[in-house]
């Protein structure tokens, strides 16, 4: 006859104490990029936790880790920010308010957290040994276009398109200077909107 053992409760509150404490790194990461900027370096990160490179290794074996932690961090951010902009929009799928809220929501992160955003696109924290091939937001993007695809209504690949031409579209409009360059978010939302609602309202 063979017995369970019971569970060793030190373990779960070891398991406990280190998600959390991956949790604050994460959090110190992202503090660390808005004070220091996209090109935030690791002795920057460590400071800004109050620690040591060591320790952050330690709970993310190297920065492809710490990258990959701060991404799903944003992505979830993006996520519940487009989700909140639908239902208020009505989220009713699909609507041209419910498109424009996407969009704005989206574009409203780029404005707010620039540094942040370009730090997640970009990636120059990641040495050239540790940078997947290809585009290395890709995961963080195609969430998002799944996401935003359910909640228009649309097809995988109606996601896939609205979510590659808004960020495509930030990307340069970060690059020019966003809103001081002479386009709020608001107006590009407005002016994305236009251009993309023909293509996603249903053929009757």
């Amino acid at each position: 006859m063979t017995s369970t053992a019971p569970p060793d409760g030190r373990s779960a509150r070891w398991d406990e104490h280190r998600l959390a404490r991956r949790r604050e790194l994460v959090e110190a990461t992202v503090r660390a990029v808005r004070r220091h900027g996209a090109q935030v370096g690791m002795d920057e990160i460590a400071a800004e936790a109050g620690t040591s490179k060591t320790v952050v290794y330690r709970h993310f074996t190297d920065r492809a880790g710490l990258y990959a932690a701060v991404a799903d961090r944003v992505d979830g951010t993006i996520i519940r920010g487009i989700t909140r902009a639908a239902g208020d929009a009505g989220n009713v799928a699909p609507t041209r308010d419910v498109v424009r809220a996407v969009i704005g929501a989206y574009l409203h992160l780029v404005e707010d957290d620039p540094e942040v955003y370009r730090f997640i696109v970009n990636a120059p924290i990641l040495p050239a040994g540790e940078r997947p091939t290809g585009d290395v937001a890709a995961g963080m993007t195609g969430r998002i276009a799944d996401h935003v695809a359910g909640i228009v209504g649309a097809g995988h690949l109606w996601g896939v398109a609205l979510v590659g031409m808004v960020r495509a579209t930030a990307d340069a409009w970060l690059a020019d200077g966003a809103a001081s360059a002479g386009r709020t978010a608001d107006e590009l939302s407005d002016d994305l909107t236009d251009l993309v609602w023909d293509g996603l309202r249903p053929r009757v």
